[in-house]
């Protein structure tokens, strides 16, 4: 492993110098639990690496109607607030299942975003529930959809010198309910195979007015199936429709086979796991 400087940042200026230094041969660090793996693995060949813990803006867990979440802030701080559980059940869902407590103590949802695996499990539950990510650097600030920050596998819209500052989620709508699961081959600790993330938004006659899927480890980049919002608005949040956006869904797939799964296996996960979510999102709506 390449030998590099490591920089305990304690403000978002100095984390901008040194990233703007050291330009693509720099990365920040949130947990590590990917970061250095990598490094290890020979994937970057870096002069810095710089700790963002430290900088109390990358810290902030503010619920305050939306939820803004600092891109340094743990999973296990984040599910432990009892205010953002009873608010955001859709975000525990993934929080609580990736590796062991561990890595909950260390990682982050930004940084899990940030390594843009298509198998990422908080990825897909962030884009149903219309999360906007605040990018930072040296040379300004800007905002980009949890959906559109992926552009391949390990690949993603951040410029060399910009890192994520922090998530903001919306506040939920009244009959709004969000789920996550995914498919793994053990009991716990495992990438998944194929995962899903819906949320649905009933209005007062119990009619679907908004429902958003997003499917994980089945492409280059977590799927947003939009079709599925086409096909469930003004229905009813019945089995019927359910199936018929689980047929949707794995048509919208392009996953591969590896040691984990095949192709077609994939496929009807995709379809299975987005009827189970759909319905799960929908108890949650109707429970408030």
């Amino acid at each position: 492993m390449h030998p590099f400087d490591y920089v305990a940042a304690t403000s978002i200026a100095e984390v901008n110098s040194i990233l703007a230094q050291h330009g693509n041969r720099a990365r920040p660090l949130v947990g590590g639990t990917d970061l250095l793996v990598q490094l290890r693995g020979g994937r970057f060949d870096l002069d810095a690496v710089v700790d963002i813990k430290g900088v109390p803006e990358a810290n902030v867990l503010e619920l305050n109607g939306a939820l803004k979440m600092g891109s340094a802030v743990p999973l296990a701080v984040m599910y432990e607030d009892q205010a953002v559980r009873d608010a955001y059940p859709g975000l525990i869902d993934c929080a609580e299942l990736i590796g062991g407590i561990q890595i909950q103590s260390r990682a982050s949802m930004a940084a899990n975003l940030c390594n843009s695996t298509p198998s990422g499990d908080t990825i897909c539950p962030m884009i149903v529930h219309s999360a906007q990510v605040n990018i930072t650097g040296a040379n300004g600030d800007r905002t980009v959809a949890v959906e559109d920050f992926c552009t391949g596998p390990g690949r993603n819209v951040l410029e060399d010198g910009e890192w994520v500052l922090d998530i903001v989620f919306p506040a939920p709508a009244s009959g709004f309910g969000a789920a996550y699961e995914r498919f793994i081959p053990r009991n716990e600790m495992d990438i998944a195979v194929a995962g899903a993330a819906s949320s649905v938004t009933l209005d007062g006659s119990g009619k679907i007015t908004d429902a958003l899927v997003a499917l994980a480890s089945v492409g280059p980049t977590p799927v947003f199936v939009t079709a599925i919002t086409d096909l469930l608005v003004g229905k009813e949040p019945t089995e019927e429709n359910f199936v018929a956006a689980g047929k949707i869904a794995y048509d919208a797939v392009s996953p591969i086979s590896d040691m984990r799964g095949t192709i077609e296996q994939r496929r009807h996960l995709s379809g299975v796991l987005t009827r189970r979510t759909l319905t799960k999102a929908t108890e949650r709506a109707k429970a408030g």
